[in-house]
């Protein structure tokens, strides 16, 4: 599954609003990857269990064309209407993941993919965490630059 982390541009997001929503909406999206990775690492030994991954790059993009369910309502025409809605939850994104080799007790968690899954996805929560930080950096260093 493709899980680089890139910058999409939301549906009908203005210049202030939304272009830097994704940076949220991956590093929320890579915390619960994990734990949905860690879930099938930590079910290698059950029985009938059937691992579940998620394509990171669709959820974004899902994420980036959502809308809301219902409009808000607006008191003046100068407000803003959304663009974005909440993303979902991952496990609506998971999808059952195919083994490599059949096992003997229907388990089709392949241990060595998983491990590699998680580290790659902690790597790259860890870029999301960095990317947020780095944002947050610039944002106070504009506002305790002084006033010419």
């Amino acid at each position: 599954m493709s899980d680089a982390l890139r910058p999409i541009t939301p549906v009908a997001a203005t210049a202030s609003a939304g272009e830097d929503d994704w940076r949220a909406t991956a590093l929320r999206f890579r915390g619960q990857r994990q734990v949905l990775i860690a879930s099938n690492i930590a079910n290698a030994d059950t029985p009938h269990f059937k691992a579940r991954d998620m394509s990171f790059s669709a959820a974004l993009d899902e994420a980036a064309r959502a809308r809301p369910a219902t409009p808000i309502a607006t008191t003046s025409p100068q407000h803003l209407t959304p663009t974005l809605a909440a993303p979902r939850s991952t496990v609506e994104f998971a999808q059952f993941t195919r083994p490599a080799q059949d096992s003997l007790d229907g388990n089709t968690v392949d241990i060595e993919q998983e491990q590699a899954s998680f580290a790659q996805n902690a790597i790259l929560h860890q870029l999301a965490i960095a990317s947020l930080d780095d944002e947050v950096k610039e944002f106070r260093q504009a506002s305790a630059a002084p006033a010419r």
